[in-house]
């Protein structure tokens, strides 16, 4: 069965580290490659396969290196110019088996934090990348913010069990925000106290099930009634659709707090 493991890296991502006991391994988003070559080492894995979801540095910084130390490394991540060397480029509903693994993958073009985002799904679980965070979800930088909402709506129709693995550790500061657009949640209080917990003793708070981030996360949740009454006192104005929802949720966290 697909194990994953995450490889903390820089101050808050996390670069996954997918094995079936095989004596290999894959990774997802290597944006450092010291931490990855010292976690194989340890184990005594060697490297096939790298997934990448888009080409922000932090998460493709270590692909040169990797590729040195394993010459016959196969590097799949989207269509993309600004992400040099990949040995596959991949697409929306393309499927793919990386060597050394018995989980297949399905690829997501997810766009929206960046026009080329993609994410991997199999055996239930959704390297999302920067896409979806746990209790949040990744700022626009050259993508659009409708592009963003549609890949959120995609996302959210998945099994509710899926298991989203996310690249940064940003759960608490998500929740805070969270909270300010839905004050009065009991889901959002007991997952507040739950992720502190994990936190305190250390242990990553992702992955997040789907189901959790429908209940709690205000990027999911934009057909609530309360969500669009707290989006709409932020814009000043009704808002039709669900786009028209996330934008303004997102403006107000990227403009009053973050």
């Amino acid at each position: 069965m697909l194990q994953a493991h995450p490889i903390p890296a820089f101050s808050d991502n996390y670069i996954w580290l997918l094995t079936e006991g095989a004596g290999t391994a894959v990774v997802v988003d290597p944006g450092d490659a010291d931490p990855v070559l010292e976690r194989l080492e340890s184990g005594r894995l060697t490297l096939t396969s790298v997934l990448v979801t888009h080409h922000h540095q932090d998460h493709i910084g270590g692909l040169e290196e990797l590729r040195a130390a394993f010459p016959r490394l196969r590097l799949y991540g989207p269509v993309d110019r600004r992400i040099p060397g990949l040995t596959d480029r991949v697409r929306e509903g393309d499927r793919f088996q990386p060597a050394g693994l018995g989980t297949g993958f399905q690829v997501m073009e997810v766009p929206g934090h960046t026009t080329s985002h993609i994410a991997y799904l199999g055996e239930g679980r959704l390297f999302c990348g920067d896409t979806l965070f746990a209790a949040g979800c990744g700022r626009v930088f050259d993508g659009t913010f409708d592009q963003l909402a549609h890949s959120l709506e995609r996302i959210a129709t998945l099994p509710g069990e899926t298991l989203c693995y996310c690249a940064h550790e940003y759960t608490l500061a998500n929740l805070g925000f969270a909270r300010w657009v839905e004050p009065e949640s009991p889901a959002l209080t007991a997952r507040v106290q739950a992720e502190r917990q994990r936190r305190e003793q250390g242990r990553p708070t992702v992955p997040s099930r789907l189901d959790l981030e429908l209940a709690t996360n205000p990027f999911l949740r934009t057909r609530d009634p309360g969500v669009i009454a707290a989006a709409e006192a932020f814009a000043g104005r009704a808002l039709e659709t669900r786009a028209q929802v996330f934008t303004a949720l997102r403006r107000w966290k990227d403009e009053r707090y973050d």
